[in-house]
């Protein structure tokens, strides 16, 4: 049986994947956690965000935030903080000219 009959059929189930609150709560280190699951735990609240980043999360002048540190929701759970994604499903990525 190959990998790709496996997986067949289940695209749903692997985009709506998230990590679970046991594992983003535990004790693991980041490093010993899988890069996906670490990024959903991010976005779910449930682990400090890092770096010097920083967003704008309201309207005002005044609302630009530094997110390093912080636990803070991504738009998909919730939170404020825009999801500028990766792929090229975004609307924004692909404007037609």
């Amino acid at each position: 049986m190959r990998v790709e009959e496996l997986i067949e059929g289940r695209d749903d189930e692997i985009e709506e994947w998230k990590a679970s609150r046991a594992l983003c709560k535990g004790n693991k280190p980041n490093s010993s956690i899988g890069a996906s699951a670490l990024a959903s735990c991010k976005s779910q609240g449930w682990r400090r965000r890092e770096g010097n980043k920083s967003h704008k999360l309201g309207k005002s002048k005044n609302s630009r935030v530094t997110v390093g540190g912080k636990l803070l929701k991504g738009k998909k759970y919730g939170g404020k903080l825009p999801d500028y994604g990766s792929g090229s499903s975004t609307k924004s990525k692909s404007k037609d000219k």
